[in-house]
């Protein structure tokens, strides 16, 4: 290689390396979604590499069984911390269910400390009566949630298939099996209550870091 071809590629690196530089700069003021993290690091002197970091707590809220999963992820790969349902007695009354609900969800965001909450919103209802429940139950949620100044999001049943799988109208059983494949988990958890609460806290991380990325700086 000559000398004049070496120069012009040193030069045109070093150029490639501060744009790097100055866009991760600019960046960091950018407002990211809830909870977010996205960090610069370098390496020698032509490095530049983004890590995101999340953790968030997904609820999938119920009257009878309000399932629950919290996920931390990388921004490559996504790791279920702990995930089950809060199950009420068939012959509980429903204010004790809903202070069992609250009491659980802030055992798990004190011992957890996730970055956000993640909530699928309700958009159907079997009748009148089963809405006004679902609605106090999502009440409780989010108060244990803001109670520890937690960000709340809120995501219909189609955003969160489709993150998931690709289709708005998939089965359970197809969410179920994806949140299987994404946690790479030995066996699908044996609740949909639960694989609901996580592929909600999934689609969460996937809709953080596809905004993140997106932000000026990073997305040119």
């Amino acid at each position: 290689m000559s000398k004049r071809r070496a120069g012009a590629v040193r030069f045109a690196s070093a150029l490639l390396f501060r744009i790097k530089v100055n866009l991760a700069r600019n960046c960091r003021h950018r407002e990211r979604p809830a909870g977010a993290r996205l960090d610069l690091y370098t390496a020698g002197r032509q490095t530049v590499s983004y890590c995101f970091s999340m953790r968030v707590l997904g609820i999938d809220c119920g009257s009878m069984a309000t399932g629950y999963g919290l996920v931390e992820s990388d921004g490559r790969r996504h790791q279920a911390l702990d995930f089950g349902v809060v199950r009420a007695g068939a012959r509980e009354a429903f204010a004790p269910r809903l202070h069992r609900i609250h009491c659980r969800l802030t055992e798990l965001i004190l011992a957890h400390q996730p970055d956000c909450v993640a909530i699928e919103n309700v958009f159907y209802a079997e009748n009148v009566r089963s809405a006004l429940k679902l609605g106090h139950v999502r009440g409780v949620a989010m108060q244990a949630a803001a109670a520890q100044g937690l960000t709340i999001a809120e995501y219909s049943p189609l955003e969160v298939k489709s993150a998931l799988t690709g289709y708005g109208r998939a089965e359970k059983h197809q969410v179920q099996r994806m949140v299987q494949e994404l946690l790479r988990l030995a066996v699908a958890p044996v609740s949909l209550d639960a694989s609901d609460a996580l592929a909600v806290a999934i689609c969460h991380i996937h809709y953080s870091q596809g905004q993140a990325l997106a932000a000026p700086g990073l997305g040119r």
